[in-house]
């Protein structure tokens, strides 16, 4: 009677080993050890231990379609998010239709605005979208001049472009339409604190020139890249203290509704281009 119970241990303390050394073949030696745990077929070998209920276990297919799905990367609370959605959010994955990617350099920011989008052109995806410019003019009398200096700039970077544009007026007042749009986003915010102050009329009045600025890019990205494929511009730079979040957010709004895929890029003022390297 003693025989044979001797015996199942030994078969369960061979398979246990041959777990052990399973286990540490496929981890890395500094990996913690995996704590040494009796296979199914060694315990089921004992008679005196019942057959246990086999667990479904999910097939490698329905495993890799899990794991590589779009629809359960992207979710929403764990809601799956509506096909357009998704697109939306891979569109930068896929390859681009011939076009065009507008570089909107409001300042000098050390060339970041200008770098990051022409990289973009240089992936498989975007090689059919070429790479237009638009710039701010400092001086109304010299627009020519203007032009031909940041042409000049652009090729001692080698920044390969398709079409070089310096807008010339961009103090204009906006349309009314553009300004009534601008108030029918910024009414519902008037008195209201957000944490860092409410927006108030004396703000907005201290900052005319610098919201009529912003309507007017509105007016000019409508009429030149809307149908671009993506439009890269220089982040207007916030001013603590001096705007509130809630007017700022306003200012962008103004910037990016109704447009294709925008990126709104901030350089630190530090030279990311040169002319040598």
């Amino acid at each position: 009677m003693s025989s044979k119970p001797k015996e199942n241990v030994e078969v369960l303390t061979r398979n246990i080993s041959y777990s052990q050394i399973s286990q540490a073949s496929s981890t890395s030696d500094l990996s913690v050890p995996a704590t040494p745990v009796a296979t199914r077929s060694a315990v089921n070998k004992n008679p005196n231990v019942e057959n246990e209920t086999p667990v479904a276990k999910s097939t490698p297919k329905e495993e890799k379609e899990y794991h590589f799905s779009r629809a359960n990367l992207y979710r929403n609370a764990g809601v799956e998010l509506p096909k357009e959605v998704l697109n939306n959010l891979t569109q930068f994955r896929k390859n681009q239709k011939k076009g065009i990617i507008d570089v909107w350099w409001l300042y000098d920011d050390g060339g970041l605005t200008l770098l990051l989008p022409y990289i973009i052109s240089t992936r498989r995806a975007w090689a059919d979208c070429k790479l237009r410019v638009f710039t701010l003019a400092n001086k109304k009398d010299d627009l020519l001049f203007e032009q031909r200096s940041m042409a000049s700039l652009l090729s001692k970077f080698r920044i390969d472009y398709s079409d070089l544009k310096v807008i010339p007026d961009i103090t204009k007042k906006p349309l009314d339409t553009t300004v009534s749009y601008f108030q029918s986003l910024i009414q519902p915010l008037l008195g209201k604190n957000f944490g860092d102050g409410a927006v108030t009329e004396s703000e907005l009045e201290a900052v005319q020139d610098k919201t009529n600025r912003h309507l007017r890019l509105r007016e000019l990205l409508l009429e030149n890249s809307s149908n671009s494929n993506l439009i890269v511009m220089t982040l207007p730079m916030p001013r603590k203290n001096i705007i509130t979040a809630s007017l700022y957010m306003a200012w962008l709004e103004v910037l990016t509704k109704d447009m294709p895929p925008f990126l709104l890029v901030r350089g630190n003022q530090q030279s990311v281009l040169t002319f040598y390297s």
